[in-house]
């Protein structure tokens, strides 16, 4: 950063960062008109972020800037990754997790199982090494919690009955990542002695368990460091707080993303949690795209033809095993198989953790192509995963027939009405005739006679019809 300020400071002392600005600014305009176009079509903003980076590399040279030279962009982008995990930190459900924990982590469980074995084995097979191959896996065995939330909101599916499944894997892959982050961090640092090793997975998980308890039962004494009124000391609080926890737990070698997770965890245990997100939530908006352009920053179109088969490889496996898991897990929380195909459209989107992983192994020196495989990857299935959410209905009725069954179930609905209005005229005639004596108006008894058989009648002609749509 200091060599980026220093190149755009004169003699004077004077910064100029205004054609960087400008662009800045421009980008973020283009972002927006995209993202209002991406929309129309269910498109969320993370693959519109990434594109508009890609337009703005030096690979295209549209704009008159190498963003690539200036590491304040990079350390804006930092900032886009610690607020992204404080978030899905600050949004983790503790009592939701603890009073369900057996069949949640069952069903998250099986669902984290199928795709990250799967994963694995799809690293070996395209043929990169051990250490990528565990990249990989978790880069395609879990779903993007913001996209998934999103989705459920824009939908209308929040009152589903398989939305709280839904909602219960995620739990269980924010648990699993922060967990997969802590052996990750220790694999990629490259460390080969056995008890190095040993002794750094031990500070990670002892770090991750000491949170984890003070964010289930020191709740009531962080709350207290945040009494205050004033709205901008408070933020300066949460914020620094997940800055200061980012640079620990790079330190720890656990990554600053688990230790921005983590101090969210905490902080989402006080009583202030909800003030904290309604805060976060725009920062972790603006700072996030800058984690999502400058991911599309750093990709190269031109290495895309050679991981375009890996990527299309792992986009059918992942939607293949979704279908598989999603069902797997429906059947557990005792669910339809419509259930299951809602289940299977919404896991199946990948985001910001995929990105997260491609970032950290770039760093650790790992095979290249990674970074181009899950940009490309998330691209893809950004695009794909909420298109085909938003039809999975139809999708379902044309799997299961549901439509035939759904026209006979409509022509028993029209039916009632009419055997309501029949029933009801029945006994308006019956309660007029009801003081007469037999023979005292033969005309009007043999009216009703005939109004009880016209009824009668058109009720076995529609449960007929009925029987015939349904079959």
């Amino acid at each position: 950063m200091l060599t980026a300020l220093a190149a755009a400071t004169d003699s004077g002392g004077v910064v100029h960062l205004g054609p960087d600005l400008l662009v800045l600014g421009i980008l973020f305009v283009i972002a927006y008109v995209l993202g209002r176009l991406g929309k129309m079509i269910g498109l969320p903003a993370i693959p519109i972020y990434m594109v508009v980076g890609l337009l703005a590399s030096p690979h295209f040279n549209l704009f008159p800037i190498d963003f690539n030279n200036n590491s304040y962009i990079a350390l804006i982008a930092v900032f886009g990754l610690i607020m992204l995990l404080f978030s899905l930190g600050l949004e983790f459900d503790q009592d939701e997790f603890f009073s369900n924990a057996g069949k949640l982590i069952i069903s998250g469980g099986s669902y984290i199982a199928i795709n990250m074995i799967a994963g694995f084995a799809f690293g070996f097979m395209v043929g990169w090494g051990t250490r990528e191959a565990l990249i990989i896996a978790g880069i395609t065995a879990t779903s993007s919690s913001a996209i998934v939330t999103k989705l459920l909101i824009e939908l209308n599916r929040l009152a589903n009955p398989e939305t709280p499944m839904i909602l219960g894997v995620t739990v269980v892959e924010d648990i699993f990542i922060a967990i997969y982050l802590a052996i990750v961090s220790v694999v990629l640092s490259g460390e080969t002695a056995i008890w190095p090793v040993i002794l750094k997975l031990g500070i990670a998980f002892l770090f991750l368990v000491t949170m984890f308890a003070v964010a289930r039962f020191g709740g009531r004494v962080v709350s207290r460091f945040f009494r205050t009124k004033d709205d901008e000391l408070f933020t300066i609080l949460f914020f620094g707080l997940a800055i200061m926890f980012g640079g620990i737990g790079e330190i720890l070698g656990v990554t600053d993303a688990i230790g921005a997770f983590l101090i969210g965890l905490v902080l989402g245990a006080t009583r202030y949690r909800n003030k904290i997100e309604t805060i976060a939530i725009p920062l972790r908006d603006v700072f996030g795209a800058f984690f999502f352009l400058n991911f599309g920053l750093a990709l190269n179109p031109a290495t895309f033809p050679e991981v375009i088969w890996p990527v299309l490889g792992a986009v059918v496996m992942t939607m293949v095993l979704n279908i598989l898991a999603g069902q797997f897990v429906a059947k557990l929380n005792g669910l339809g198989v419509q259930a299951g195909i809602n289940a299977t459209v919404i896991l199946q989107n990948r985001g910001e953790f995929a990105l997260i992983l491609a970032t950290l192994a770039l760093a650790a020196g790992l095979d290249p192509r990674i970074q181009s495989f899950a940009g490309l990857y998330v691209l893809v299935m950004a695009v794909v995963g909420p298109i085909i959410a938003s039809n999975s209905d139809k999708i379902g009725g044309i799997l299961l027939g549901t439509k035939k069954k759904k026209r006979a179930a409509a022509a028993r609905d029209g039916a009632r009405p009419r055997d309501a209005m029949r029933t009801e005229e029945i006994a308006l005639v019956e309660a007029a005739t009801a003081g007469l004596e037999p023979g005292e108006n033969p005309a009007t008894k043999e009216y009703v006679d005939r109004v009880v058989e016209q009824a009668n009648s058109q009720s076995d002609q529609i449960d007929a019809s009925a029987k015939d749509d349904e079959y």
